[in-house]
Protein backbone atom coordinates (compact mmCIF):
# COMPACT_ATOMS: atom_id res chain seq x y z
CA UNK A 1 0.00 0.00 0.00
CA UNK A 2 1.58 3.48 -0.83
CA UNK A 3 1.96 6.17 1.17
CA UNK A 4 -0.59 8.32 -0.42
CA UNK A 5 -3.08 5.68 0.39
CA UNK A 6 -2.00 4.86 4.40
CA UNK A 7 -2.06 8.59 5.52
CA UNK A 8 -5.55 9.75 5.44
CA UNK A 9 -5.96 6.46 7.47
CA UNK A 10 -3.33 7.42 10.13
CA UNK A 11 -4.90 11.11 10.14
CA UNK A 12 -8.38 9.40 11.17
CA UNK A 13 -6.70 7.49 13.72
CA UNK A 14 -4.61 10.60 14.95
CA UNK A 15 -7.74 12.91 14.96
CA UNK A 16 -10.13 10.72 17.39
CA UNK A 17 -7.30 9.81 19.93
CA UNK A 18 -6.18 13.51 20.08
CA UNK A 19 -9.89 14.29 21.02
CA UNK A 20 -9.50 11.54 23.47
CA UNK A 21 -6.30 12.75 24.98
CA UNK A 22 -7.81 16.14 25.55
CA UNK A 23 -10.35 14.85 27.45
CA UNK A 24 -8.83 12.95 29.44
CA UNK A 25 -6.00 16.09 30.16
CA UNK A 26 -9.23 18.00 31.48
CA UNK A 27 -9.94 14.78 33.98
CA UNK A 28 -12.99 13.49 31.58
CA UNK A 29 -13.29 10.20 30.55
CA UNK A 30 -15.94 10.93 27.35
CA UNK A 31 -17.27 6.93 27.20
CA UNK A 32 -18.47 7.75 30.78
CA UNK A 33 -20.26 11.29 30.04
CA UNK A 34 -23.34 10.39 29.63
CA UNK A 35 -24.38 8.40 32.75
CA UNK A 36 -24.02 11.86 35.07
CA UNK A 37 -25.14 14.25 31.65
CA UNK A 38 -28.84 15.30 32.91
CA UNK A 39 -29.81 15.75 29.39
CA UNK A 40 -30.11 11.70 29.30
CA UNK A 41 -32.51 11.10 31.65
CA UNK A 42 -34.89 7.96 30.69
CA UNK A 43 -33.12 5.28 29.38
CA UNK A 44 -29.87 5.32 28.66
CA UNK A 45 -29.02 3.16 24.94
CA UNK A 46 -26.15 2.98 22.59
CA UNK A 47 -26.08 5.69 19.92
CA UNK A 48 -28.72 4.32 16.82
CA UNK A 49 -28.57 4.46 13.39
CA UNK A 50 -31.33 5.37 11.18
CA UNK A 51 -32.56 1.62 10.97
CA UNK A 52 -32.42 0.98 15.11
CA UNK A 53 -29.16 -0.95 15.01
CA UNK A 54 -27.15 0.22 17.39
CA UNK A 55 -23.35 1.61 16.41
CA UNK A 56 -20.08 -0.69 17.92
CA UNK A 57 -16.80 -0.15 19.47
CA UNK A 58 -15.36 3.44 18.55
CA UNK A 59 -18.09 4.59 17.07
CA UNK A 60 -20.27 4.66 20.58
CA UNK A 61 -17.68 6.16 22.09
CA UNK A 62 -17.28 9.36 19.85
CA UNK A 63 -21.71 9.45 19.56
CA UNK A 64 -22.19 9.40 23.32
CA UNK A 65 -19.06 12.25 23.94
CA UNK A 66 -20.40 14.11 21.19
CA UNK A 67 -23.78 14.01 22.20
CA UNK A 68 -23.00 15.58 26.11
CA UNK A 69 -20.80 18.06 24.54
CA UNK A 70 -23.64 19.46 22.24
CA UNK A 71 -26.41 18.57 24.18
CA UNK A 72 -27.86 16.23 22.10
CA UNK A 73 -30.54 14.64 23.66
CA UNK A 74 -31.64 12.15 21.05
CA UNK A 75 -29.69 8.27 20.67
CA UNK A 76 -30.83 8.28 16.78
CA UNK A 77 -27.81 9.43 14.01
CA UNK A 78 -28.27 9.57 10.33
CA UNK A 79 -25.82 10.68 7.35
CA UNK A 80 -27.26 13.66 5.15
CA UNK A 81 -28.86 11.49 2.16
CA UNK A 82 -30.28 8.78 4.95
CA UNK A 83 -32.11 12.20 6.33
CA UNK A 84 -32.97 13.70 2.98
CA UNK A 85 -34.36 10.06 1.82
CA UNK A 86 -36.39 10.20 4.95
CA UNK A 87 -37.88 13.14 3.85
CA UNK A 88 -35.88 15.39 6.69
CA UNK A 89 -33.38 18.04 5.98
CA UNK A 90 -30.42 18.98 8.19
CA UNK A 91 -30.51 22.77 9.75
CA UNK A 92 -28.38 24.97 8.05
CA UNK A 93 -25.70 25.59 9.71
CA UNK A 94 -25.38 22.23 11.90
CA UNK A 95 -21.72 20.82 11.90
CA UNK A 96 -21.52 16.73 11.44
CA UNK A 97 -19.57 13.78 13.94
CA UNK A 98 -17.28 11.96 12.09
CA UNK A 99 -17.61 8.28 12.63
CA UNK A 100 -16.06 5.60 11.11
CA UNK A 101 -16.38 2.39 9.05
CA UNK A 102 -14.38 -0.66 9.64
CA UNK A 103 -13.77 -3.65 7.49
CA UNK A 104 -11.19 -5.85 5.77
CA UNK A 105 -10.72 -6.41 1.60
CA UNK A 106 -8.85 -9.49 0.04
CA UNK A 107 -6.45 -9.09 -2.23
CA UNK A 108 -4.56 -11.92 -4.10
CA UNK A 109 -0.95 -12.13 -4.09
CA UNK A 110 2.15 -14.03 -5.54
CA UNK A 111 4.09 -14.84 -3.24
CA UNK A 112 8.22 -15.55 -3.54
CA UNK A 113 7.80 -19.15 -4.65
CA UNK A 114 5.50 -18.17 -7.46
CA UNK A 115 1.93 -19.42 -5.48
CA UNK A 116 -0.97 -17.43 -5.29
CA UNK A 117 -2.01 -16.04 -1.67
CA UNK A 118 -4.65 -13.84 -0.09
CA UNK A 119 -4.14 -11.29 2.47
CA UNK A 120 -6.11 -9.57 4.38
CA UNK A 121 -5.60 -5.71 4.13
CA UNK A 122 -7.68 -3.64 6.90
CA UNK A 123 -8.90 -0.60 5.89
CA UNK A 124 -10.60 2.61 7.50
CA UNK A 125 -12.77 4.96 6.17
CA UNK A 126 -14.38 8.34 7.59
CA UNK A 127 -18.04 9.17 7.49
CA UNK A 128 -20.22 12.16 8.81
CA UNK A 129 -23.61 11.80 10.55
CA UNK A 130 -25.97 14.34 12.70
CA UNK A 131 -28.07 13.93 15.75
CA UNK A 132 -31.82 13.81 14.51
CA UNK A 133 -31.89 16.72 16.90
CA UNK A 134 -29.88 18.68 14.29
CA UNK A 135 -32.77 17.37 11.95
CA UNK A 136 -35.88 18.92 10.96
CA UNK A 137 -39.29 16.86 9.26
CA UNK A 138 -38.69 13.64 9.68
CA UNK A 139 -41.01 11.25 10.55
CA UNK A 140 -42.84 11.41 14.19
CA UNK A 141 -41.41 8.44 15.65
CA UNK A 142 -37.48 9.47 15.48
CA UNK A 143 -38.51 12.28 17.56
CA UNK A 144 -39.84 10.27 20.38
CA UNK A 145 -37.42 8.59 23.21
CA UNK A 146 -37.25 4.74 23.05
CA UNK A 147 -39.43 2.54 25.42
CA UNK A 148 -37.91 1.20 28.23
CA UNK A 149 -37.08 -2.65 26.92
CA UNK A 150 -37.52 -3.98 30.17
CA UNK A 151 -39.88 -2.92 32.86
CA UNK A 152 -38.17 -1.05 35.79
CA UNK A 153 -39.39 -3.86 38.39
CA UNK A 154 -37.85 -6.33 36.31
CA UNK A 155 -34.58 -4.63 35.35
CA UNK A 156 -32.08 -6.02 38.12
CA UNK A 157 -33.54 -9.63 37.79
CA UNK A 158 -32.76 -9.37 34.15
CA UNK A 159 -29.49 -8.24 34.53
CA UNK A 160 -28.77 -10.89 37.65
CA UNK A 161 -30.16 -13.43 34.84
CA UNK A 162 -27.42 -12.38 32.38
CA UNK A 163 -24.37 -12.70 34.17
CA UNK A 164 -26.04 -16.21 35.69
CA UNK A 165 -26.44 -17.31 31.98
CA UNK A 166 -22.63 -16.40 31.24
CA UNK A 167 -21.70 -19.83 33.84
CA UNK A 168 -18.88 -17.41 34.96
CA UNK A 169 -18.24 -18.85 38.94
CA UNK A 170 -19.08 -15.46 41.27
CA UNK A 171 -18.13 -14.96 45.01
CA UNK A 172 -18.85 -12.37 47.18
CA UNK A 173 -16.83 -10.98 50.35
CA UNK A 174 -13.84 -8.35 50.63
CA UNK A 175 -13.63 -5.27 49.86
CA UNK A 176 -12.01 -5.61 46.64
CA UNK A 177 -13.75 -6.57 43.28
CA UNK A 178 -11.20 -8.53 40.86
CA UNK A 179 -10.96 -11.42 38.51
CA UNK A 180 -8.24 -14.11 39.25
CA UNK A 181 -7.38 -15.83 36.08
CA UNK A 182 -5.60 -18.20 38.07
CA UNK A 183 -8.82 -19.71 39.69
CA UNK A 184 -10.99 -18.35 36.81
CA UNK A 185 -13.34 -16.58 39.40
CA UNK A 186 -14.71 -13.00 39.79
CA UNK A 187 -14.85 -11.71 43.16
CA UNK A 188 -17.32 -9.42 44.00
CA UNK A 189 -17.52 -7.07 47.50
CA UNK A 190 -21.11 -8.09 49.09
CA UNK A 191 -24.42 -6.74 47.20
CA UNK A 192 -24.66 -4.61 50.64
CA UNK A 193 -21.89 -2.67 50.37
CA UNK A 194 -22.83 -0.94 46.81
CA UNK A 195 -24.64 2.09 46.90
CA UNK A 196 -26.99 1.09 44.99
CA UNK A 197 -28.23 -2.35 42.91
CA UNK A 198 -27.28 0.02 39.97
CA UNK A 199 -23.91 0.21 40.97
CA UNK A 200 -23.18 -3.05 41.82
CA UNK A 201 -24.46 -4.58 38.53
CA UNK A 202 -22.12 -1.79 36.70
CA UNK A 203 -18.66 -2.91 38.80
CA UNK A 204 -19.77 -7.02 37.78
CA UNK A 205 -19.75 -5.97 34.03
CA UNK A 206 -16.57 -4.48 34.26
CA UNK A 207 -15.23 -7.72 36.27
CA UNK A 208 -17.22 -9.84 33.53
CA UNK A 209 -15.37 -8.55 30.63
CA UNK A 210 -11.83 -9.61 32.61
CA UNK A 211 -13.50 -12.67 32.46
CA UNK A 212 -13.79 -12.59 28.70
CA UNK A 213 -10.18 -12.39 28.80
CA UNK A 214 -8.91 -16.10 28.61
CA UNK A 215 -7.57 -18.29 25.39
CA UNK A 216 -10.73 -20.19 25.32
CA UNK A 217 -12.69 -17.08 25.48
CA UNK A 218 -11.78 -13.96 23.45
CA UNK A 219 -7.93 -14.99 24.16
CA UNK A 220 -6.79 -11.40 25.60
CA UNK A 221 -3.05 -12.25 26.88
CA UNK A 222 -3.18 -11.29 30.78
CA UNK A 223 -0.28 -13.26 31.44
CA UNK A 224 1.92 -9.40 32.08
CA UNK A 225 -1.21 -7.90 34.16
CA UNK A 226 0.48 -7.80 37.47
CA UNK A 227 4.20 -7.32 36.10
CA UNK A 228 3.63 -4.52 33.40
CA UNK A 229 1.37 -1.44 34.78
CA UNK A 230 1.10 -0.22 30.64
CA UNK A 231 -0.45 -3.99 30.15
CA UNK A 232 -2.75 -3.52 32.87
CA UNK A 233 -3.33 0.00 32.11
CA UNK A 234 -4.80 -1.28 28.56
CA UNK A 235 -6.61 -3.83 29.90
CA UNK A 236 -8.14 -1.86 32.42
CA UNK A 237 -9.44 0.63 29.27
CA UNK A 238 -10.70 -2.35 27.30
CA UNK A 239 -12.93 -3.44 30.59
CA UNK A 240 -13.93 0.31 31.56
CA UNK A 241 -15.34 0.66 27.79
CA UNK A 242 -17.06 -2.76 28.36
CA UNK A 243 -18.51 -2.00 31.02
CA UNK A 244 -19.83 1.18 29.64
CA UNK A 245 -20.93 -1.16 26.50
CA UNK A 246 -22.98 -3.61 28.35
CA UNK A 247 -24.64 -1.60 30.81
CA UNK A 248 -26.18 0.59 27.81
CA UNK A 249 -26.88 -2.98 26.32
CA UNK A 250 -29.01 -3.87 29.58
CA UNK A 251 -30.92 -0.49 30.47
CA UNK A 252 -28.50 -0.66 33.68
CA UNK A 253 -27.84 3.45 34.21
CA UNK A 254 -25.54 3.59 37.07
CA UNK A 255 -23.46 6.63 38.74
CA UNK A 256 -19.70 5.26 37.49
CA UNK A 257 -18.09 7.47 39.30
CA UNK A 258 -13.99 6.99 38.85
CA UNK A 259 -12.70 3.48 41.23
CA UNK A 260 -9.73 4.42 43.04
CA UNK A 261 -7.82 1.96 41.21
CA UNK A 262 -8.70 3.24 37.74
CA UNK A 263 -8.13 7.05 38.93
CA UNK A 264 -4.47 5.99 38.77
CA UNK A 265 -4.38 4.51 35.18
CA UNK A 266 -5.46 7.88 33.97
CA UNK A 267 -1.52 9.10 33.55
CA UNK A 268 -0.82 5.43 32.12
CA UNK A 269 -4.00 5.71 29.32
CA UNK A 270 -2.67 9.44 28.26
CA UNK A 271 0.88 7.94 28.05
CA UNK A 272 -0.54 4.94 25.55
CA UNK A 273 -2.86 6.98 23.72
CA UNK A 274 -0.15 9.72 23.22
CA UNK A 275 2.44 7.37 21.90
CA UNK A 276 -0.26 4.55 20.24
CA UNK A 277 -2.59 6.39 17.93
CA UNK A 278 -4.85 3.19 17.25
CA UNK A 279 -4.86 2.14 20.49
CA UNK A 280 -8.31 3.64 21.83
CA UNK A 281 -9.54 1.68 18.04
CA UNK A 282 -7.99 -1.80 19.24
CA UNK A 283 -9.45 -1.40 23.16
CA UNK A 284 -13.01 -0.41 21.85
CA UNK A 285 -13.15 -3.15 19.84
CA UNK A 286 -11.55 -5.97 22.28
CA UNK A 287 -14.39 -4.65 24.47
CA UNK A 288 -16.86 -5.13 21.69
CA UNK A 289 -15.90 -8.20 21.41
CA UNK A 290 -16.16 -8.71 24.67
CA UNK A 291 -19.43 -7.99 25.64
CA UNK A 292 -20.69 -9.59 22.02
CA UNK A 293 -19.19 -13.02 23.59
CA UNK A 294 -21.47 -11.94 26.90
CA UNK A 295 -24.14 -11.41 24.74
CA UNK A 296 -23.26 -14.79 23.16
CA UNK A 297 -24.01 -16.93 26.39
CA UNK A 298 -27.36 -15.74 26.42
CA UNK A 299 -30.28 -18.47 25.77
CA UNK A 300 -31.80 -15.74 23.15
CA UNK A 301 -28.08 -14.14 21.83
CA UNK A 302 -27.65 -11.85 18.74
CA UNK A 303 -29.10 -8.70 20.72
CA UNK A 304 -25.27 -6.70 19.64
CA UNK A 305 -24.58 -7.57 16.30
CA UNK A 306 -20.65 -7.01 14.84
CA UNK A 307 -20.94 -4.31 12.77
CA UNK A 308 -19.00 -0.88 13.08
Amino acid sequence: MSRKETKPRADIYARITDRIVADLERGVRPWVQPWNAANTAGRITRPLRHNGMPYQGINVVLLWSEAVARGFTSPIWMTFKQAVELGGHVRKGESGTMVVYANRITKTETDERGDEVERAIPFLRAYVVFCVDQIDNLPDHYYGRPAPTVAPARRIAHADAFFANTGATIRHGGDKAFFAPSLDIIQMPPFESFRDAESYTATLAHESVHWTAPAHRVDRDLSRYAKDRSVAAREELVAELGACFLCADLDIVPELEPRPDHASYLASWLDVLSNDKRFIFSAAAHAQRAVAYLHGLQPDSGMVREAA
